[in-house]
């Protein structure tokens, strides 16, 4: 099933969903995954393998982190082709000077914003979205 590209369906369709829990980037210079480590994201790089995991395992492992998240779902499917989700949503956030690491899955777009300010990003995208009404 291929995603939808059209930037207001995207937009009036975000349903964003705050996952529970903390999340945390940390780095693996070995380019190994700890044991009992999950991660929800992973990326490998020249410095090491970056890994985007709960804060619990993390601190299970002995891992050093800093950035301590939330992590936010867009529900809609974006297609990976679609041209200013991502801008759209960094544009709403960053007028509510929150910060938004954004990481693009098959299906949706996951969002990690400071914990503490993970709710008001939640209803900073629902005004977004209720203001793109495709109507």
């Amino acid at each position: 099933m291929t995603g939808e590209s059209d930037l207001r369906v995207l937009l009036s369709g975000l349903r964003p969903e705050l996952n529970p829990g903390r999340y945390v980037y940390v780095t693996a210079s070995d380019g190994a995954v700890p044991d009992g480590a999950r991660p929800v994201v992973t990326v490998r790089e020249a410095e090491g393998l970056t890994l985007v995991l709960p804060q619990a395992e993390a601190a299970a492992a002995g891992l050093r982190y800093s950035y301590v998240a939330g992590w936010i779902t867009l529900r809609v499917h974006s297609a990976l082709e679609a041209v200013g989700l991502t801008a759209a949503v960094s544009l709403a956030l960053t007028d509510a000077g929150i910060s938004c690491n954004v990481v693009a899955g098959f299906h949706h777009d996951h969002l990690f914003v400071p914990y503490d300010r993970a709710a008001e990003a939640v209803a900073v995208l629902e005004v977004l979205a209720a203001e793109s009404g495709t109507g």
